[in-house]
């Protein structure tokens, strides 16, 4: 294990029962609070935006705002929010998607993303890949090229990787933590 790994995994906190019996909760809000594992979790994510050469990064509702903001800051690149349907103001494209029990709507500003736009999507966890599914498609619609996807973990029981890998089509999965 990586001094980086080590540091970001010693500011995880596990909440058992979260948000019901039998989940295992992992709780970042002590990394964000830690500003020298912030600081170094937002320089990670920004190397791995410049080594994908992405031009914007797109955050996930609501953590990835957390952590795709400063990472776009740092990396010198715009930050793009992708938001729950219903929450951004004007023209928008939207993009529905199945959840284990009914279904959601992502939607981003159509004007946001063009076509020379190769994007990094940044989100805290990546669990069975449903919103980063449809954040890819969404992305595609929109005309940009998915330059990768970056999480500061990932949940590797739950198999999202496997899901996504079809459709980010060679495009990078970085996950700073496995668990």
């Amino acid at each position: 294990m990586t001094d980086i790994e080590e540091l970001l995994l010693s500011r995880i906190r596990d909440v058992a029962d979260y948000p019901e019996p039998g989940v295992m909760f992992k709780d970042i809000t002590p990394l964000l609070a830690d500003p020298a594992a912030f600081t170094a979790l937002t320089d990670t994510l920004a190397a791995v935006a410049a080594s994908t050469g992405a031009t914007k990064v797109v955050g996930l509702e609501a953590r990835g705002f957390i952590l795709g903001a400063p990472v776009a800051l740092r990396a010198g690149l715009g930050f793009i929010p992708v938001r729950k349907a219903g929450k951004l103001p004007g023209a928008t494209l939207s993009q529905a998607y199945d959840l284990e029990y009914g279904s959601a709507e992502i939607e981003v500003h159509a004007e946001d993303l063009s076509s020379g736009d190769r994007v990094l999507i940044v989100d805290d966890v990546l669990a069975t890949g449903g919103t980063a599914e449809a954040s890819i498609e969404l992305i595609r619609r929109a005309g940009a090229e998915i330059a990768g996807l970056a999480v500061l973990m990932e949940l590797g029981f739950l198999a999202g990787r496997a899901r996504l890998e079809p459709a980010l089509a060679g495009a990078p999965l970085e996950a700073l933590l496995v668990v």
